[in-house]
């Protein structure tokens, strides 16, 4: 599958099947994020910048070869992790949109590849209850 374009943003797993997107601008917790979701269960795709690779209407990401399996824990520094080499996104997760209690139902076309997309948060609650939500995605 050949690679497309480079999109500033971080992406987990839980299973080739199940990634989250997580995007947003510098500084808004998308590597925290990540790790939070990592304490749940999902596994490192890529952090700060992803590979998308669309193919028969479905997105998947890879990391850009120098930065696979490091993820920047902040107040740490970089980590090595063992990534998913690729994975397909069922979920966006945009970090600029504003919290909501309940958000309305949104979607992000992203390479020509359309996805739910919702509000995120920068903690381990949230993460927790997506992990959850995933569950439920195709």
């Amino acid at each position: 599958m050949p690679d497309g374009p480079n999109l500033h943003a971080s992406a987990v797993a839980f299973g080739p099947g199940r990634g989250v997107l997580i995007l947003g601008p510098s500084g808004s917790g998308k590597s925290t994020l990540a790790l939070a979701l990592i304490g749940e269960g999902a596994q490192l795709v890529a952090d700060d910048q992803v590979m998308l690779c669309p193919d028969r209407g479905a997105l998947y990401v890879r990391a850009p070869r120098p930065i696979a399996g490091l993820i920047e824990a902040r107040g740490l520094g970089p980590l090595r992790l063992a990534p998913r080499r690729l994975a397909r996104m069922v979920l966006a997760v945009d970090m600029a949109m504003a919290p909501r209690r309940l958000p309305d139902p949104a979607e992000r076309c992203i390479s020509g590849v359309t996805i739910p997309c919702l509000p995120g948060r920068a903690d381990s609650s949230f993460a927790r209850g997506l992990a959850h939500y995933l569950q439920g995605l195709q």
